[in-house]
This record gives C-alpha cells, sequence and structure tokens, in this order.
C-alpha cells in the first residue's frame, strides 16, 4: 500500500521560510513522478511544483524563485523548500504521487488529476 507522509508545516512570519518533507512509502522505487499542492478553504487546489524520476522540475508561476523542490530517492522523500513566504502562501498543503515516468511539466499541466497517490497534508500558515 503505497503511503505519502507529510510534515515540516508549521507557522511562520511573512518572508521566512519552511522546508517541507514527504516520505513516500509502499511501493518498489522506480519511475514516478511526485508533486506538490496546496489548498485553503473555500479556494480551489493549486498545483505547486513536481519533479520527476529524471530529475526534471516544473513550477507554478506564483512560486518561481521562492520554492524548491528536490527528492531524496535513497530514502524515497520528497521536499519543498520555501522562502519569502508570503500571507497568500497559507495553506494546506499535500505531497502526490505518479507511478510512471510522466514528465513533471506535463503533470503539473494536467493539475491532481494526474497523481494517485495523496498525503494527508500539513499546515502552512504565514502571518503578516
Amino acid at each position: 500500500q503505497v503511503q505519502l507522509v507529510e510534515s515540516g508545516g508549521g507557522s511562520v512570519q511573512a518572508g521566512g521560510s519552511l522546508r517541507l518533507s514527504c516520505r513516500v512509502s509502499g511501493y518498489t522505487y522506480g519511475r514516478h513522478c511526485w508533486a506538490w499542492f496546496r489548498q485553503d478553504p473555500g479556494k480551489e487546489r493549486e498545483g505547486i511544483a513536481a519533479i520527476d524520476s529524471d530529475g526534471r522540475t516544473s513550477y507554478a508561476d506564483f512560486v518561481k524563485g521562492r520554492f524548491t523542490i528536490s527528492q531524496d530517492n535513497d530514502k524515497s522523500t520528497l521536499y519543498l523548500q520555501m522562502s519569502s513566504l508570503k500571507p497568500e502562501d497559507t495553506a494546506m498543503y499535500y505531497c502526490a504521487a505518479r507511478r510512471d515516468g510522466m514528465r513533471a511539466t506535463q503533470a503539473l499541466s494536467i493539475g491532481g488529476d494526474a497523481f494517485e497517490y495523496w498525503g494527508q497534508g500539513t499546515q502552512v500558515t504565514v502571518s503578516s
């Protein structure tokens, strides 16, 4: 059973940084595409960034230059380094996974429907 467990959320002041982690388990490591999404109550889910098993990345315009997605394949862990945080970044952040070699750009452009597995989310709150 594939499981994704996020950690690292919390409260931070505007301009601060946080690093989210997502531990992926339950399947033999192979081709994959992993991503981060976020959702604030009353708003639509947003794709933030994606990374595929070849290390290619894709970002939403609103996080370019501020967020960095990375993966540690040996530990089956996905990361999201967030800096220069803004109050509008406040949301529940989710990691997502699919078990094939879809390119990160394509997966992120499709959005949540491209991903099979989801974590439970970790809350990020940015105060002004």
